[in-house]
Parts: structure tokens; C-alpha cells; sequence
């Protein structure tokens, strides 16, 4: 066996360390006022579970202006600059990050946490109005109420393409949606209600 396909089986050893790269970075003065108080603000507006999904957000925007300055850096005509920028500009306004009329590096610098918060499918089902708050909007998604195209999705995070955005709507058998069947409370005053009808002939008879 040569040393290749050796080192090959090792990598797929059962019980192999797996190393996963971080998805969020913890902020470096824990307690500062102004940061916490922002923290909380985009919690409370955007029904988010924890600080967590704040600094996973961040991370991304990080990232994403990290690798804009870099190629800001490069000439114009570079090609590097000119094949990363504009697949970075095409990816962010299918998610509808940046608008068509912004498609320029700089403007990548100019983004906010706001805007990738706004594109998360848990802020689209109640912008959409199909739930009566951000955080009945969670709710509905953890319990399977929900799909984009003919996928159920249960991740509030999801981030929403533009030309998926019109095909939000609820599930197929969802009790919410019209083809479903009806919920068990709606199911047990239904019943209700017609046994009481049945008693009332009855009486009448």
C-alpha cells in the first residue's frame, strides 16, 4: 500500500478528530455599556435567542469587509479584483444585502449588522405577515409550519435569497395553511360544537 492511500485511510478512521472552524468571535471588553445595550436592542427587534446569534452575524460582516479591503487594496484592473469583487457583489445582492445600484467594493465597508438580520427567514415570515410577532415567527418555524419553495424549513437563521422571498408561505399540511388538517384545539371545539348540535336535534325531537 503506498504512503498516499495509507494517509488516506487514516483521515477516514472512525473516531477521528474533526476540526470545525469557529463560526463567532467573543467581544474582547466583555462588559461595555454601549455594545451591550446595542446587543440587547437587536435581540429584542429581531427575536433572536442569545448574544451568540449576534456575534455569528458579526463574525460574517467581518469577514466580509475584511476580504473588501483587501481587494480595495489591489489595482482596478487586477484580475484577482476583478473576479473575487465581483462574485462577492453578485453573492450579496442575490441575498438581497446590497442593492443592484450598489454593486461596488465600497459599499461592502458600509454595511450593518441590520442588513444581514433583516434577510433571516425568521424576519421575512413576519415581515410577510404570517405570524403576529418576530418571536411567533420563531415559533412557527421551529414547529415545522413553514416552507420556502416546497422545502419545510425550521431554521430561523436561514438566509433568504431574493427570488426565494416571494415563495415563503406555510406548509402543506400545516393546520395554518388552508390544505392542512385543523389543529388539535380546533379539531376538539369542532367536535364540541357538533355534539352540542346533535344533543339540540335530539332535544327538539
Amino acid at each position: 500500500v503506498s504512503t498516499q492511500s495509507t494517509w488516506g485511510l487514516f483521515l477516514r478512521m472512525p473516531g477521528a478528530p474533526i476540526k470545525y472552524s469557529k463560526t463567532y468571535t467573543t467581544p474582547r471588553r466583555p462588559f461595555e455599556k454601549e455594545r451591550l445595550d446595542q446587543e440587547l436592542k437587536l435581540i429584542g427587534e429581531f427575536g433572536l435567542r442569545n448574544k451568540r446569534e449576534v456575534w455569528r452575524v458579526k463574525y460574517t460582516l467581518a469577514k466580509i469587509r475584511k476580504a473588501a479591503r483587501e481587494l480595495l487594496k489591489l489595482d482596478e484592473k487586477e484580475p484577482r479584483r476583478l473576479f473575487e469583487g465581483n462574485a462577492l457583489l453578485r453573492r450579496l445582492v442575490r441575498y438581497g444585502i446590497l442593492s443592484d445600484d450598489r454593486m461596488k467594493l465600497d459599499y461592502v465597508l458600509g454595511l450593518k449588522v441590520e442588513d444581514f438580520l433583516e434577510r433571516r427567514l425568521q424576519t421575512q415570515v413576519f415581515k410577510l405577515g404570517l405570524a403576529k410577532s418576530i418571536h411567533h415567527a420563531r415559533v412557527l418555524l421551529r414547529q415545522r409550519h413553514i416552507r420556502v419553495r416546497k422545502q419545510i424549513v425550521n431554521v430561523p437563521s436561514f438566509n433568504v435569497r431574493l427570488d426565494s422571498q416571494k415563495h415563503i408561505d406555510f406548509a402543506v399540511n400545516s393546520p395554518y395553511g388552508n390544505l392542512g388538517r385543523p389543529g388539535r384545539v380546533k379539531r376538539k371545539s369542532d367536535k364540541k360544537g357538533a355534539e352540542g348540535g346533535a344533543a339540540a336535534e335530539a332535544e327538539e325531537d
